[in-house]
């Protein structure tokens, strides 16, 4: 494994000075100019809607894709493989989170569908170490694919301080491993104590710690590498693990009732992304951020980056709510003038697109957990309880948080010329992305406001970690495909002779395959090179990269024409992943050994 990616820059781009740091003048300016734009009747303030224990329970359940094991079909679904993947901690959080449901319907005098003791063969949970193995049937689990923890490891492994080389920066570097499920580094704080990472980095250090990736030699993947399937399923046990991980670290992991409300269905503001992502995709496929918020950004990109006060001077109000009728009337009519926007009006206008969504962009389901994050008291911690929160998200909004993340980066970019320094930018965005709708008191509100403007600026400063999806979720995802396709029965003698006659056959492809793997050999596909296929001999330095490059040297001339209108990337394809793109330095011969039975294939990117 090798460190790369450093990030973020070193001071003074990336600091903040102490006067900026106790300030939050621009933070509750923002809030009086939220105050009043939502005069009027604008935004409809709610009640505060928390769930009750039964309630929460089936949620978080169904959310984690274990619904099965309240509705009694547990055997050879889904959630059997799921199952069969977790850590000894991550278990016994689902076996306590069953248990409490089991209990709360006890209390209502409701049986449950199924007792907790059906689906985990015993009932001692006094330490993670003794959680049973899961079983779908009350007897004793088989033996499924399961994750052991590594022995011996220090806490917080995964950070290892080593110094900088930059003498005058006077920083630490962090190297970060995405090896280690984060709820398995912080068993310090089971224990009662600080981990060494708590007492080492702190969130209100002046400058924010310099992280390195380490790259594993399966290659860093990003979120939009993986295929939907895959992406759903590292969803599910992210929140598993999210909820082990906040236990270990004893912070309640609250929810937030899914307020139903009558939503608009036509125009631009108060319109849900999916719905606005919807009708985009119909006139260009392939859209992943509504196209209104991109048009926002790409105005004040043109006209507002080395403005001065961008995002903090507002647009006059009158002029703003004007814009905000046209684009509501005329943006998909194509009529929408856009010369009349001036860069705060652009920023305005953002800002009340962000506010006036009817689920907010964070969720309103897991607005509670990114508020928690915030009581955390180690800077490391805080970004693993934001990894894993980010990888929650459903895609629009994922997509969406991360094209705005991307444009506020190029703003602090331009601090010199625009004067919003990182601090600046955080504390008028913290606003619009964390005050709900709800009730709060003042206090309430004041409390969070440090808080959250320093959530904001760790996902600028750290957006390409936190979009980065762990080795340790992967090889979950991998085991949950393979446990899934080992419980694959035939439901007829008709099916079983067809797949017998079909295992015949792959037996015997892999009576060949068994030869290229000796010789450690591969066969790419290439569909839309003029030479389609290609067997690789690979070695223990084979990358992607030099797959590609063999590619476009055997093609000649007419691959590199191709290339450069369409640049394509190696996948692999099946096997126990759906498909992932694979990093330009990923070592193939150790993707090989993991997933024996893909593909390979060389393409394009679909979006």
């Amino acid at each position: 494994m090798s460190a790369t990616g450093a990030m973020p820059p070193s001071p003074p781009e990336r600091s903040m000075s102490r006067d900026s740091q106790d300030s939050m003048e621009d933070y509750w300016s923002e809030v009086r100019n939220i105050e009043e734009d939502c005069q009027g009747g604008q935004e409809e303030m709610i009640e505060r809607s928390s769930m009750d224990e039964v309630e929460l329970e089936e949620a978080w359940l169904h959310e984690a894709g274990l619904s099965t094991l309240v509705s009694g079909t547990l055997t050879d679904s889904p959630a059997e493989a799921l199952l069969s993947t977790l850590t000894r901690s991550q278990a016994a959080m689902v076996k306590k989170r069953l248990d409490n449901y089991t209990q709360t319907m006890r209390k209502r005098n409701k049986q449950p569908i199924r007792h907790v003791r059906d689906v985990f063969s015993t009932a001692d949970t006094s330490t993670a170490e003794h959680t049973p193995p899961v079983s779908s049937n009350g007897q004793i689990a088989p033996k499924l694919p399961h994750w052991t923890p590594p022995k011996a490891h220090q806490p917080c492994q995964a950070f290892r301080p080593v110094e900088s080389s930059v003498k005058e920066c006077q920083m630490e570097v962090y190297i970060l491993s995405f090896e280690e499920p984060y709820s398995e580094g912080v068993t310090a704080h089971r224990k009662g104590r600080d981990c060494h990472d708590c007492q080492r980095i702190r969130k209100g250090d002046k400058d924010l710690p310099k992280f390195q990736i380490v790259t594993p030699k399966q290659g860093l993947t990003r979120v939009h590498d993986l295929s939907s399937e895959d992406i759903k399923k590292i969803a599910c046990i992210s929140l598993i693990e999210l909820t082990t991980f906040y236990d270990a670290l004893g912070i309640e992991l609250k929810r937030n009732r899914m307020v139903r409300s009558k939503v608009r269905e036509t125009g631009i503001f108060g319109v849900p992304l999916t719905t606005l992502l919807e009708n985009d995709q119909k006139k260009f496929p392939g859209s992943k951020v509504p196209l209104v918020f991109k048009k926002l950004l790409s105005k004040l990109e043109q006209t507002g980056l080395q403005t001065e006060g961008i995002l903090r001077v507002p647009g006059s109000a009158s002029r703003v709510k004007h814009l905000r009728q046209e684009l509501d009337t005329k943006f998909y009519e194509d009529r929408f003038d856009w010369e009349q926007v001036r860069h705060n009006d652009a920023a305005g206008l953002l800002k009340m697109f962000i506010r006036e969504l009817p689920h907010p962009l964070l969720t309103q389901q897991h607005m509670p957990a990114f508020t928690a994050a915030q009581n955390i008291p180690s800077t490391k911690h805080q970004l693993q309880a934001l990894h894993l929160l980010i990888l929650l998200l459903p895609e629009v909004n994922r997509d969406t948080l991360k094209a705005l993340l991307e444009f506020l980066n190029k703003v602090v970019a331009y601090e010199e010329k625009n004067r919003m320094s990182l601090w600046n930018v955080s504390m008028i965005v913290a606003p619009n992305l964390f005050t709900s709708r709800d009730k709060t008191t003042r206090q309430e509100e004041m409390q969070g406001a440090a808080g959250a403007a320093h959530l904001v600026r760790l996902l600028i400063i750290y957006q390409d970690l936190l979009w980065t999806v762990p080795c340790f979720l992967i090889s979950h995802v991998r085991k949950m495909n393979e446990a899934a396709m080992s419980k694959k029965t035939p439901s007829s003698e008709k099916t079983k002779r067809k797949l017998l006659r079909r295992r015949n056959t792959d037996r015997e492809k892999e009576k060949s395959e068994v030869t290229d793997l000796r010789e450690g050999v591969i066969r790419v596909q290439a569909p839309l090179h003029a030479k389609v296929s290609m067997a690789i001999q690979l070695d223990n330095e084979t990358r992607a990269r030099d797959v590609m490059a063999r590619f476009d040297f055997e093609n000649g001339q007419g691959s590199r024409s191709l290339s450069r209108r369409q640049k394509c990337f190696l996948f692999e394809v099946g096997g126990n992943i759906g498909e992932r793109c694979l990093h330009p330095d990923t070592h193939l011969l150790e993707v090989y050994r993991v997933n024996p039975h893909c593909e390979w294939i060389l393409k394009s990117r679909t979006t």
